[in-house]
């Protein structure tokens, strides 16, 4: 009560504070309040000789002159409002200013890029994106203000033919860049041009079927992919001449995949001790605000956190060996392998069979043979040759 007797609270309007008084008589006091322009709010009486009131903080210069006069006791019960938290402020200014400046300097950190992702198509080398981003002066670090995303967009897609469409956007503190790769249409065979049948894929010819050229292959041949089936050209030795083939060349073709799985599966459970450390990433700088020491032999980490502030928790975990039985592990493990293989092949494919081996050992080595039935037969343009070489079509 002394302590805030120095202070002036004409300026702190908004304070409100409970008070407890005790006097003889209360009442003299509450009047003596009244006549003294005191608002007084919530008043409760406890007892013969104790009252509890809420009272602004302004008016506490006038209760001390009242309670000296009544030789009444006050004591504060509760404070709140905002003038209690500017006092706190006040005594507390390098703890004020500290979150202050900490604040300004994450906000200020976040008007930069310090990662950017690039995600492309198997073809299309990230690696060359980021270099002709350098290029252009996209790097960690960059202000925000001074990338303009559609500009990046254009720019990627004028300079690098392979790409066919780029998105670029900023995401917290990383640009992200998304491109596809520009896929070469395939050549379109007109229905008048001469050409021939070529395998797509090796496999054992069972029946062969043309309503128009001449099949060089027959049940039982061994094919290659590429290799020809049916040449583009009719007539006898001679007197041949250039047609378009069509025909269906059904071959035994084969599907294989190999997989090596543990039969003894490791199982990781977490304990429930963990430690965490807390950092400012500053481009390859780290500013760490807790560090604890990591003794676990076995962790589990978890990096989060938003713009430059990272979190990185370990947990410890156990290990646990489960002894599978090896008949069930082959036996899931080719059902996975044959259905990978099933969805790869087009409806028209017909399965023959199916082989299933597998090579014991510490990791059991699982095949899957699919042995199928199917047209390769593909339709492939035959080059123009001189007029001088061509031969004419007879009457």
């Amino acid at each position: 009560m002394r302590e805030m007797s120095k202070l002036s609270f004409q300026k702190y309007k908004s304070g409100i504070i409970t008070i407890e008084i005790q006097s003889l008589i209360p009442e003299r006091f509450v009047n003596l309040m009244w006549k003294n322009g005191v608002y007084i709010r919530n008043i409760k009486k406890k007892s013969i000789t104790t009252m509890t009131m809420e009272i602004s903080l302004k008016d506490y210069g006038k209760i001390e002159d009242i309670a000296k006069k009544t030789k009444a006791k006050i004591r504060i019960v509760d404070r709140r409002g905002l003038a209690f938290f500017l006092i706190k402020v006040k005594r507390r200014v390098a703890l004020v200013t500290g979150i202050i400046l900490f604040i300004s300097i994450i906000y200020y950190l976040s008007t930069f890029i310090w990662n950017i992702e690039i995600s492309s198509d198997k073809y299309l080398s990230p690696y060359e994106i980021r270099q002709q981003l350098n290029s252009y002066g996209i790097k960690p670090g960059i202000s925000k203000k001074n990338i303009n995303v559609y500009d990046i967009e254009e720019k990627l897609i004028k300079n690098n033919d392979s790409i066919m469409w780029v998105k670029a956007r900023i995401e917290g503190a990383n640009l992200k860049i998304s491109a596809a790769e520009r896929q070469s249409p395939p050549s379109i065979v007109s229905e008048d041009s001469p050409c021939n049948l070529v395998a797509r894929r090796d496999g054992e010819v069972v029946r062969v079927y043309t309503t128009a050229g001449t099949s060089v292959v027959k049940k039982g041949d061994v094919i290659r992919k590429g290799q020809v089936l049916v040449k583009g050209e009719q007539g006898k030795e001679g007197a041949t001449y250039a047609v378009h083939a069509v025909g269906d060349v059904i071959c035994r073709t084969f599907y294989e995949e190999v997989k090596e799985v543990k039969v003894n599966e490791v199982k990781k459970e977490r304990t429930g001790n963990k430690v965490s450390n807390i950092y400012i990433e500053i481009g390859e700088k780290k500013l760490y605000l807790k560090k604890s020491t990591n003794k676990f032999a076995k962790y589990d980490k978890i990096e989060e956190g938003k713009f430059c502030t990272r979190i990185e928790t370990y947990y410890e975990v156990k290990e646990t060996t489960i002894h599978n039985d090896p008949k069930k592990v082959v036996d899931d493990t080719a059902g996975q392998l044959y259905l990978k293989i099933c969805s790869n092949l087009d409806k028209s494919v017909k399965i023959i069979d199916k082989i299933v081996s597998y090579e014991a050992g510490d990791m059991y080595k699982v095949r899957v043979l699919v042995v199928a039935e199917e047209n390769v037969a593909l339709k492939e343009s035959i080059p123009e040759q001189p007029k001088d070489q061509q031969e004419k079509k007879p009457q």
